[in-house]
């Protein structure tokens, strides 16, 4: 049996499919019985001592890891048959928060990893295959790249963008200038140059930014 507090992380993929203005999401962190990349397999129960003694505002929600990038808190934490199931919420008011919705949108980022020590463990010497009895939860960070490619967020709630959301992720996203995104913003594609239609192809490009529009923002 291992036991120590070296800290470890183990990230898993979400789904977005969509985000409300107030930055609620849900999902799962974690999922049991399944091996991940790096060897591990975490068995149901490993989290609910911590959950215990924490509870969901004990346990931090950052961005990439870093202590210093809190992007919003936990509503609810909870073992499931499944895994690790979270309920969160990415604070508005927050700059990386926000930049962090547009990433979700955008497709960019898509994992979640957990921040851990183990405290219980096991070890298959012949297979190097280690089962994760108890580990102590910390945070829960939105992150770049997974280690458990079949976890995902089940759903992440929308509504309609407002015009300046919309117009900024269309100089960012679509890659309109300032003036073209306000343009569209205001009267759509008509009210784009004739011009600038016949010469760059924007006709088709404008069409697929609404395309892709609607599939982020619905």
């Amino acid at each position: 049996m291992e036991q120590g507090r070296r800290s470890e992380q183990k990230a898993t993929r979400f789904d977005v499919k969509g985000l409300k203005e107030d930055g609620s999401f849900e999902g799962y962190a974690s999922l049991f019985g399944q091996e991940d990349l790096g060897r591990d397999v975490v068995m149901p129960g490993a989290f609910r001592s911590s959950l215990a003694k924490r509870g969901p505002r004990g346990i931090k929600m950052l961005y990439q890891h870093d202590p210093n990038e809190v992007i919003g808190v936990w509503m609810k934490l909870s073992e499931d048959i499944r895994g690790l199931r979270v309920e969160g919420k990415l604070l508005p008011d927050v700059g990386r928060s926000r930049e962090v919705l547009s990433l979700m949108r955008a497709g960019a980022v898509d994992g979640l990893s957990i921040g851990y020590h183990v405290v219980k463990a096991t070890k298959d010497g012949k297979t190097g295959l280690r089962k994760l009895i108890e580990v102590d939860l910390w945070e829960i960070s939105v992150v770049t790249f997974p280690m458990q490619p079949e976890a995902r967020i089940s759903a992440v709630k929308s509504e309609r963008p407002t015009e300046r959301q919309f117009e900024r992720w269309l100089m960012r996203d679509a890659g309109f200038s300032r003036t073209e995104a306000r343009r569209i913003v205001a009267g759509g594609y008509k009210a784009l140059p004739a011009s600038r239609d016949a010469r760059g192809g924007d006709g088709a490009r404008l069409a697929r930014a609404f395309r892709e529009a609607a599939r982020i923002f619905n």
